[in-house]
């Protein structure tokens, strides 16, 4: 075996071991290089849930997210969703890492992208859902002993008033209609609030696109040529001026 076909088993063996370890792979056409990052299972916070469980552990992806930001060879983030919530103080912390990010970033819901999961898909530059997907939107709910008082639920309002302003503000649906949906009383069996498919999620303005991968990638490396178009214009101006 060459020299070079060594380095290539080397990085399929580095590549196969970093899907293994956190569901992550850099790939790419030749020209553009992206992180793709997923998001599935149940958004494990600051309690270590069962083992039979599938979790994306935040404290896990939190690192991934700055190594993506601070690598020069990764051009832009694919961020890929098939979870069912979880953690609301984790998947925030997730969602505003993603939206602070300069790279350009592009998600995509595929299964579901339910309750924290929202933030999350919205977070990104531009979103997508497939058709087959779905989005639950309903209230913060918090699972064990809790104390029957006006502060447990000036709390829970507060907390709720975070996750909707976050979501208001990185997509296009409104403040009032995300209430009317978190709290709509006919559709779930054993809860309030509402769920959506690809093409409502999309009506609603809460994700920009109706799409599949190949629809995902090609759009981020659009988002990608156009970022590295504005960087030589801005150092041209930068020269000019000198």
């Amino acid at each position: 075996m060459g020299e070079e076909e060594e380095k290539k088993e080397e990085s399929r063996d580095r590549a196969a071991d970093r899907i293994v370890d956190s569901g992550s792979v850099i790939t790419g056409d030749g020209r553009h290089t992206i992180h793709c990052l997923t998001i599935i299972g149940q958004i494990e916070g600051h309690t270590i849930l069962p083992s039979q469980n599938k979790t994306t552990k935040y404290e896990h992806v939190i690192p991934q997210l700055v190594s993506i930001e601070e690598d020069r060879e990764i051009d832009g983030l694919l961020l890929i969703l098939n979870t069912v919530g979880g953690d609301v103080e984790a998947g925030l912390a997730l969602a505003e890492l993603v939206s602070g990010m300069k790279k350009p970033t592009v998600s995509i819901v595929l299964g579901g992208g339910h309750s924290i999961g929202v933030p999350l898909a919205v977070a990104t530059q531009h979103s997508f859902i497939v058709p087959s997907a779905t989005m639950t939107l309903h209230p913060v709910r918090m699972n064990g002993l809790t104390l029957g008082v006006p502060q447990t639920l000036d709390y829970f309002e507060r907390m709720q008033k975070r996750i909707s302003k976050f979501v208001t503000e990185h997509s296009r649906i409104s403040a009032e209609r995300l209430l009317e949906l978190s709290m709509n009383t006919e559709e779930l069996v054993l809860d309030i609030g509402s769920v959506l498919d690809g093409d409502d999620a999309v009506r609603e303005g809460l994700i920009d696109s109706i799409g599949g991968l190949s629809d995902a990638i090609d759009c981020l490396y659009r988002m990608i040529d156009e970022n590295r178009k504005r960087k030589a214009k801005a150092k041209e101006k930068k020269k000019g001026s000198k």
